[in-house]
């Protein structure tokens, strides 16, 4: 049985009537187009599926839509209208952490909950942070790299 669901998605309020089991990442690609959001595993082992909810990184392929009752959603489509994904973009690309885009999406909003949780961590802080979002192409040296990088050039940022 459908329900209405309230919640913020990337500083918008929403409402939807929607069955309240149906995962997350289903209805950001399916109902609203937002497919920067990507599906790796289905199991909440890759990260690919990343969003921020609350603040906290996330896996949506793991949240029912009843979950995120009157909580605040932030997809890689709203990150990237800020100053601090535009400085991770460019450690991302400068530090050559990213080749076939497919984990960046959901490894750049983990460099945010974990910057946003810890501003200036140190290299084992960085690998726990990434450790639930899997790169198969970078491997993870220059993606670490990449967030000490925007960790140092983004004093105040976070």
């Amino acid at each position: 049985m459908d329900s209405k669901v309230r919640f913020k998605l990337n500083g918008e309020h929403v409402t939807m009537t929607a069955d309240p089991l149906r995962r997350l990442i289903d209805v950001l690609r399916d109902d609203l187009g937002l497919t920067g959001t990507k599906e790796g595993c289905g199991e909440g082992e890759c990260g690919a599926c990343s969003v921020l909810m609350d603040g906290r990184l996330a896996n949506s392929c793991l949240l029912p839509l009843a979950a995120v009752e009157g909580k605040e959603i932030v997809t890689i489509e709203g990150f990237r209208k800020t100053k601090r994904f535009e400085l991770l973009k460019e450690c991302f690309t400068e530090e050559g952490a990213v080749q076939c885009g497919f984990c960046t999406p959901g490894m750049v909003l983990a460099a945010e909950a974990l910057l946003s949780a810890d501003p200036h961590p140190n290299e084992r802080a960085v690998r726990d942070g990434i450790s639930g979002n899997l790169c198969r192409c970078t491997g993870y040296s220059s993606i670490v790299a990449a967030i000490l990088a925007a960790s140092k050039r983004g004093e105040g940022l976070w």
